[in-house]
């Protein structure tokens, strides 16, 4: 039987490439912000690099998830307001803190 000439390469898995030493990194061609940079550079900005959202990506005064619990009658009356009902009840309390103290 004739060989296939259309057939793909063997597939080779990713994780079973060798790690990249320090020596095969200085050879490579760094670029940092779409500009070539040398080999020092480029490692630096890649062992500083951090990982998640950019800095300043998120507000600063986010709300929180808290597990709190109410009677059932304010629940059902937020709720009958409709979609939304859990920003209401914030805007209500913050109300509320204006003319009152927590403590």
């Amino acid at each position: 039987m004739s060989e296939n000439k259309n057939a793909s390469a063997t597939w080779v898995d990713p994780d079973d490439a060798p790690d990249l030493a320090d020596a095969d990194l200085g050879q490579a061609v760094w670029c940092v912000a779409g500009k070539e940079v040398p080999a020092k550079t480029g490692m630096a900005a890649m062992r500083r690099a951090a990982r998640g959202r950019p800095v300043g990506s998120t507000k600063p005064e986010t709300k929180r998830a808290v597990t709190v619990r109410y009677s059932p009658d304010v629940l059902a009356a937020f709720k009958a307001t409709g979609a939304g009902w859990q920003a209401r009840m914030d805007a209500a309390l913050k109300d509320w803190l204006k003319t009152h103290s927590p403590a």
